[in-house]
């Protein structure tokens, strides 16, 4: 498996299968770079309907140049598409699909909680191949055992605290730090040590450069 993040909770996972290679991106939003240019597509994956993990402008075009690309996304996700004419296919607990002959098991619920006052929008996490898992903006727990977690690191949502319980209930061999773009370089340097002084003895945690594929 290869991944490649793009920044914020944007990453382009990779997966060998029958002599051909699946290709499924995630959550392009607008804190997200370099997504636009990518290729050969089989599927696009929204987690929820906030702008850092869907950017609508420019998510019109990637799917322009990706014909073949599934845009597969969440009950909230489908209203906001729906006004702008994508075709799109809409998923939620309980449904398991198939891309390119990976499975990927989906984990609904609900966003976490900003503030009381603000509004709770739908969330999907995504369980790829049994093996990696993207929990979107919720620490929902995976249905199984995973070797790759892609993990929260910051947002107004959270506190590292959670993101450390997360990561230890969790114990996934690889933690790969995600959704941190509204950190500051020093404070997601801080995050990612934490990650790796407090998380399971077992788990690796890699960050990944922006931009390039990395084998994990």
């Amino acid at each position: 498996m290869k991944i490649t993040h793009f920044g914020h909770a944007c990453v382009l996972v990779e997966i060998e299968r029958n002599g051909r290679t699946a290709r499924l991106l995630f959550d392009p939003g607008t804190y997200a770079t370099g997504f636009e240019d990518i290729r050969d597509l089989d599927a696009v994956l929204i987690t929820h309907e906030h702008p850092d993990h869907l950017d609508i402008e420019r998510l019109a075009p990637l799917l322009g140049a990706n014909s073949g690309a599934r845009l597969i996304v969440d009950e909230g996700s489908s209203a906001r598409l729906a006004e702008d004419d994508l075709q799109h296919e809409t998923v939620g607990k309980g449904d398991t699909i198939t891309v390119a002959e990976v499975p990927v098991q989906v984990v609904a619920g609900d966003h976490a909680v900003i503030h009381p006052q603000l509004p709770c929008v739908h969330n999907n996490g995504y369980l790829v191949d049994q093996r990696l898992f993207h929990p979107g903006d919720a620490f929902v727990l995976p249905p199984q055992q995973v070797d790759v977690l892609l993990l929260p690191t910051g947002g107004p949502w959270m506190k590292v605290s959670e993101a450390i319980d997360y990561l230890r209930a969790v114990a996934p061999r690889t933690a790969i730090p995600i959704h941190q773009a509204g950190l500051a370089a020093v404070h997601q340097q801080l995050h990612q040590q934490l990650f790796s002084n407090l998380g399971p003895q077992e788990c690796s945690v890699q960050v990944l450069d922006h931009g390039t594929a990395t084998a994990v």
